[in-house]
């Protein structure tokens, strides 16, 4: 399949990546060319901030989580109607899932899609040096087809004359670009990164101004050609795809989003829909009630930002807690935990009542409580799996749990911060809410046990 197709990555973390690449997607969609965006690695933020970019939803491509199929499965069937794909990687090109080489890493994703990279290289403070750097990166894996690089933070003549002629000459790769610092355009941050679409007041604009930038400085036009470049997409058949009438029982299934709650891999979302779910979306901070749905998903974000607006809903609250006093399948991941815990307690150290479905206080802390991937083992039956199921998930969380019986723990985890075998989550008959967050089609299993538990409660409310 001829897919044109290219990925930007890094030297490592930090280099501008992510704004070069919004700056790329922005300019190519300003030129009226359907750019298909993905997000290499777990990040919810890069993904909502690509959409607004480019005007697609943009997909996470992660090789620790999902394996090969699953991966060129979810590529395929978003870039088939695009114009070209363009994939942001994560950190630098070959950091990945610790003592596990590539897995996890960009280079990963490269390989098993066959795409082209170009490497952003933060050039300040360099002259030669930085040939021997980008020769380290094309030759440490051969088998990675680097295209070409762009030099950030590199707007004098000597990077533009001197600097890229050398590169091209003796590395044989072409520079994209040379781009100067710009005080201008700025990304504003917090502890999980950027600061998500939903509450960037200013980001049209910026994209706006990112898009002029990289008009003036990128060569879009050889970014093109490499892209059209890449080789046929020779790979196993897609998986199965369900669609719409294929005569499974549907069920409606309520997804808290808004800007409390805005971390979902749209995959997953997107999943639940092939398996026959209708989505329907709704605001714990702003709707008085729930709409009619057989299961509740409350996935992750940023809840501690928006407390005292949460608490004030308290219509919404009562509502959560009668569905599920009936028995409505609930699933709740990272901010959804905290939303449905009895106290939450920000970082100026106000507590806030919950929903109160989990009998614990959620604690907002200055310093990382968790990050990376785990395995997940339940300890109990639920409405999602069977006891000793295991699970492939991630952490990433600023707050830690004060309270909760471990004995009511929904896993035991392996892997990310903290002893193995530590207990995670909570689990009470039809409610599991974790801080761990599942890719659905990565852990199919996940997926087909909600939707069986949301088709039982349906039935059971006939």
């Amino acid at each position: 399949m001829a897919l044109k197709r290219i990925m930007i990555a890094g030297i490592q973390s930090g280099v501008g990546k992510t704004t070069l690449t919004l700056g790329i997607m922005a300019a190519l969609r300003k030129q009226g060319l359907k750019v298909q965006p993905y997000k290499v690695g777990p990040d919810y933020i890069d993904p909502g901030l690509h959409y607004h970019a480019s005007g697609r939803k943009s997909h996470n491509l992660d090789s620790w989580m999902m394996d090969s199929r699953v991966i060129e499965t979810i590529f395929r069937k978003n870039a088939r109607d695009a114009d070209v794909s363009l994939v942001e990687g994560v950190m630098g090109l070959f950091d990945g899932a610790k003592g596990e080489r590539l897995i996890g890493s960009s280079a990963h994703i490269a390989l098993i899609l066959n795409l082209p990279v170009i490497l952003v290289v933060n050039a300040k403070g360099m002259g030669r040096s930085c040939l021997a750097l980008i020769k380290g990166f094309k030759e440490f894996d051969p088998r990675i087809n680097i295209a070409g690089v762009i030099l950030n933070n590199a707007g004098s003549e000597y990077y533009k004359t001197q600097l890229k002629n050398s590169i091209e000459e003796e590395l044989g790769l072409k520079v994209f670009g040379c781009l100067p610092k710009n005080k201008e355009i700025t990304m504003p941050e917090r502890y999980l990164g950027l600061l998500p679409a939903e509450e960037n007041q200013r980001l049209r604009e910026v994209l706006r101004q990112m898009a002029d930038f990289v008009e003036a400085e990128v060569d879009l036009a050889g970014i093109l050609q490499a892209a059209e470049k890449a080789p046929l997409l020779e790979g196993q058949a897609l998986l199965d795809l369900g669609c719409p009438g294929d005569g499974r029982e549907k069920v409606v299934i309520g997804v808290a989003k808004d800007e409390a709650f805005s971390f979902y891999y749209q995959d997953s979302l997107d999943y639940l829909e092939e398996l026959g779910a209708s989505l329907s979306f709704f605001s714990p901070l702003r709707d008085p009630s729930l709409p009619q749905v057989d299961g509740l998903y409350l996935g992750g974000g940023f809840p501690e930002r928006f407390m005292e607006e949460l608490t004030r809903n308290h219509s919404m609250q009562e509502y959560i807690r009668q569905a599920f006093a009936k028995g409505m399948p609930i699933l709740a991941e990272g901010g959804g935990f905290m939303y449905l815990a009895k106290h939450a307690v920000d970082l100026q150290g106000q507590c806030w009542p919950g929903v109160g479905l989990i009998p614990a206080t959620v604690e907002m802390i200055p310093k990382l409580a968790a990050l990376g991937y785990v395995w997940a083992t339940a300890l109990d039956d639920s409405v999602l799996v069977s006891k000793g199921t295991v699970l492939r998930g991630h952490e990433f969380r600023y707050s830690v749990t004060r309270g909760l019986n471990t004995g009511q723990a929904a896993y035991s985890l392996v892997g990310g911060r903290g002893a193995a075998g530590r207990p995670e989550g909570y689990v009470k008959d039809n409610l599991i809410a974790s801080y761990v967050h599942f890719h659905l089609r990565g852990n199919p299993a996940v997926a087909a046990g909600f939707m069986d538990a949301c088709r039982r409660y349906r039935r059971s409310q006939l």
